[in-house]
């Protein structure tokens, strides 16, 4: 099994990354990509392949979520959440970034239940909830830190879909390619981890829950694997 005892440091230094990325990096780069503005052939099939992971997450969600409470981990700016509330949910979305939150504040409608957070997904002062979503929020996270946050959910919630970047080839040469760049130019590095062993570790780990479906998506240059679990 994998030790996550020393997960700590990794996922604050990989978190600190991320918060400096969106925040000074790449805001207005997000805010773009996340609407319908037009952008290069590459970003369109980022957005593309985004769009259709959003849908795939959604379509495991009730229609109805009406007295449903969801946790938007690492929400962006704020398509899932915003979708998860039209449909009744109290939603309470999270990320690292300020930037986007600003962002995901200004596009929501005023009617919806939505309370937006900047911190940590982890943290278990954000109650319990019947679903936590986390699109594509931990693919900057090797195993022992996604098993870590997975753990913290379990403890508080009875549905949990989550995202991962998938072991393929691509993605580990892209992985291994990106560390000749220099830092400055780099952007958060994601981490590609085996479905199997993930799969392998839960099941290890979490023993009262099942994961009820996995499914890739790939379009052009995104590639993220979806994964579903409950709680028996």
């Amino acid at each position: 099994m994998l030790d996550t005892s020393l997960a700590s440091n990794r996922y604050q230094q990989s978190r600190s990354r991320l918060e400096t990325y969106f925040d000074k990096t790449a805001r207005k780069a997000w805010e773009d990509l996340t609407s319908d503005v037009p952008v290069s052939g590459i970003r369109a099939t980022v957005r593309a392949g985004r769009d259709e992971m959003r849908n795939l997450l959604l379509s495991n969600l009730p229609v109805d979520m009406r007295g449903m409470r969801l946790l938007d981990a690492g929400c962006g700016t704020g398509a899932l959440a915003i979708a998860a509330a039209e449909r009744g949910a109290e939603v309470l979305a999270i990320d690292v970034s300020g930037g986007l939150i600003d962002i995901a504040r200004k596009r929501a409608p005023d009617h919806l239940s939505i309370d937006w957070r900047v911190g940590d997904m982890r943290s278990h002062s954000l109650g319990t909830f019947d679903h936590v979503v986390a699109m594509d929020s931990l693919i900057h996270y090797d195993e022992a830190d996604i098993l870590g946050v997975l753990k913290a959910w379990s403890q508080r919630a009875k549905e949990v879909l989550f995202t991962f970047a998938p072991g393929t080839p691509m993605l580990r040469t892209m992985h291994f390619v990106g560390k000749a760049f220099p830092k400055s130019d780099r952007s958060p590095a994601i981490l590609p981890v085996s479905e199997t062993k993930l799969s392998r570790e839960i099941e290890a780990a979490l023993p009262e829950w099942k994961i009820e479906f996995t499914q890739r998506v790939s379009r052009g240059f995104y590639k993220s694997q979806a994964m579903g679990m409950n709680r028996l």
